[in-house]
């Protein structure tokens, strides 16, 4: 038998390494597209409402639009459940194919239909159609990656590269918004809204072929196919992915949703909902609130690995504690000074502290449920309990903020948010170190840097 040479020694850790990076780009990748081809429906709707709905008020028609876009919202736990069996069962590889895929056709849908002038009602059919499939999709996308990232990554940095999930999550918004920039500038508002925002959608189907070749490349995750391997053995028991066996995890899926609930609430209130309040609440033009939100975010994006690193050295409790520690204490103060201010430096500042705050719990948040759950259950257990914990706190975040300012009572929502984070924190102090004797390091020899 052939030995290896010292030199082939020192060189086996640097391939493994660098197949790692290659594993975490193809799947990061192929996030950024998912998401973006998800927040393109958001950034071009005020162009494409009166395509697909009747012609008449204005913000009838963009009411139609975001009730599509809240009917995809729900798909999501659909998504996590559907395509999170299909992972645990056939691998991860398959499924955020098969995800992908199912964005690229929503995508290529929402470009290709006509106008309701000229086929009536199917045009609106077809476009909650394509939606479905989005959210169908988005939702298995999430728990798949979270899953394939944490397995593939290195020991010792798994918060690191787990990390990139949302940096490409909000690249993929950022990708978006900046199309929309430059769109803006070549084309007139009527090319625009005739037929301007459809390259956004082609955009995304024409980056998700692109990402199908590219995930065809990535190796299956070693934990899956030892517990593949495994499976085949043992027949007895729930079968993996299955409700059964997941349900045979309660505390882990209760650990889920309440590590979630005002992580995610937190998030969706700083990111997505934040322009509006800007615009509606401090009286900011719309385009520089635009511009605000653009370089917060850039911040935001930069902060993940840095903090996911972190998490790597000082564990993920900790990380989680801090979040929900300044999260309980920062939001009052903060959305109460940014209604009072429209100084837009000011508003910057206010938002990226918060952002900075919510990093500590977003660059680890797939990475800790990750290491909650055995292989053969872990897309699944990643996914149902976050998407059903989101579709309820994070779908909601606007709506609910809207209803309150509407009510009178705008601060009342701070203290809701607050309320939330509050209870993820007493979570947090009750949970275990996850990092430590997780089941990721089954079968794996674990060394820290």
């Amino acid at each position: 038998m052939a030995t290896q040479t010292t030199a082939e020694r020192a060189r086996t850790p640097r391939r493994d390494e660098r197949r790692v990076v290659s594993n975490i780009v193809r799947g990061s990748i192929g996030n950024l597209i998912e998401w973006y081809d998800w927040y393109a429906y958001t950034a071009f709707s005020v162009y494409f409402a009166s395509v697909f709905f009747p012609s008449g008020d204005q913000t009838a028609q963009l009411l139609n639009t975001a009730a599509v876009f809240a009917v995809g919202f729900l798909m999501r736990p659909i998504g996590g459940w559907v395509l999170g069996r299909y992972a645990d069962r056939r691998g991860r590889r398959a499924a955020l194919t098969l995800s992908v895929t199912l964005m690229a056709a929503g995508s290529l849908i929402v470009a290709l239909t006509p106008s309701y002038g000229s086929i009536g009602v199917a045009a609106p059919i077809l476009l909650v159609a394509a939606r479905l499939l989005q959210g169908l999709s988005v939702g298995g996308e999430y728990s798949t990656s979270a899953t394939y990232m944490s397995e593939v990554a290195s020991p010792g940095r798994r918060g690191y590269y787990s990390s990139f999930q949302y940096v490409t999550l909000i690249a993929g918004q950022l990708t978006a918004l900046g199309l929309q920039i430059v769109l803006q500038q070549v084309l007139s508002p009527a090319q625009m809204e005739s037929w301007g925002w459809r390259i956004a959608f082609v955009v995304g189907a024409a980056g998700a072929v692109v990402v199908l070749w590219l995930r065809r490349g990535m190796d299956e995750s070693e934990s899956f196919e030892r517990a593949a391997s495994e499976g085949e053995k043992e027949q007895s028991g729930p079968a993996r992915g299955s409700l059964r066996l997941l349900l045979s995890y309660p505390r882990q899926c209760l650990v889920v949703v309440g590590l979630t609930m005002g992580g995610t609430l937190f998030f969706y209130t700083y990111t997505t909902y934040l322009q509006k309040f800007m615009v509606n609440t401090s009286g900011i033009a719309k385009p520089t609130a635009a511009w605000i939100n653009f370089f917060a975010l850039l911040v935001f994006v930069v902060l993940q690995p840095v903090m996911g690193l972190l998490s790597d050295r000082v564990g993920r409790r900790p990380m989680l504690i801090a979040f929900g520690a300044l999260g309980t204490v920062v939001v009052v103060p903060s959305l109460t000074l940014l209604s009072h201010t429209s100084d837009p430096g000011y508003a910057f500042l206010l938002m990226v502290v918060p952002l900075a705050v919510s990093s500590l719990y977003t660059s680890i948040s797939a990475v800790v449920k990750a290491e909650l759950f055995p292989t053969s259950i872990r897309a699944l257990g990643v996914g149902l309990p976050y998407a059903l914990t989101v579709a309820v706190f994070g779908g909601t975040a606007e709506y609910v903020a809207l209803w309150f300012k509407n009510a009178g009572h705008e601060n009342w929502y701070f203290y809701y948010v607050t309320a939330c984070v509050l209870i993820s924190l007493l979570v947090y102090i009750r949970m275990r170190e996850t990092s430590d004797a997780s089941p990721l390091d089954e079968g794996v020899s674990r060394s820290r840097d």
